[in-house]
């Protein structure tokens, strides 16, 4: 399948980065938790652009001892997409990551690309983020915040119900692990769709 991308993607967890850096990326968008070390793996990148973002993993602001994702931090996420979409084309690749590589690096993913592709309907970029990291599951709360900037009413947050349900019937196990970690919403909607 031709991806819609208009420019290269990849996206990985902090164990990966290593098999990224000699694909030629042009910019890094590292999302970690607060108190984790850069990656070693970046000193053996070329030379590219980098935000580093630094937040935890979770949708609910009340969180004790977690700092959730930011209105600011989706900001920045779409100004770097703004910054990549100017690059030239054929050297414009993008690689996103995040500790594991499904949740909030997925999200800022899927932002950038409906900022990127806004006459595409937000279930079209999620099946193609979907392609692109099957594991996907987008942090809820960044979605949800790049909905509203994005001014897409909606759609991008809509769209994600059915990804969530599609992995809860691949992985059943998760549901109890994502209410536990206080991301029971995102299982309520995938048990509505």
């Amino acid at each position: 399948m031709d991806t819609i991308a208009p420019f290269r993607i990849g996206v990985c967890g902090i164990e990966e980065l290593t098999g990224h850096c000699d694909t030629g990326v042009s910019h890094v968008l590292s999302i970690l938790d607060p108190d984790w070390p850069v990656p070693e793996a970046f000193g053996t990148f070329g030379e590219h652009r980098k935000l580093e973002l630094r937040f935890h993993d979770v949708i609910e602001p009340d969180q004790p001892d977690r700092q959730p994702p930011r209105e600011a931090d989706v900001t920045a996420i779409l100004a770097f997409g703004r910054d990549l979409q100017a690059e030239p084309r054929p050297a414009a690749h993008l690689l996103v990551h995040c500790h594991a590589g499904i949740s909030r690096s997925t999200a800022a993913l899927l932002l950038v690309l409906a900022q990127a592709l806004p006459d595409r309907p937000a279930p079209e970029i999620l099946a193609e983020i979907a392609r692109i990291r099957p594991k996907a599951w987008p942090n809820l709360r960044m979605v949800e915040m790049g909905d509203a900037l994005l001014g897409r009413g909606g759609a991008i947050t809509a769209a994600l119900p059915p990804l969530y349900r599609a992995q809860l019937a691949i992985r059943p196990h998760l549901a109890p692990l994502m209410r536990e970690a206080g991301r029971g919403r995102e299982v309520d909607a995938a048990e509505r769709a």
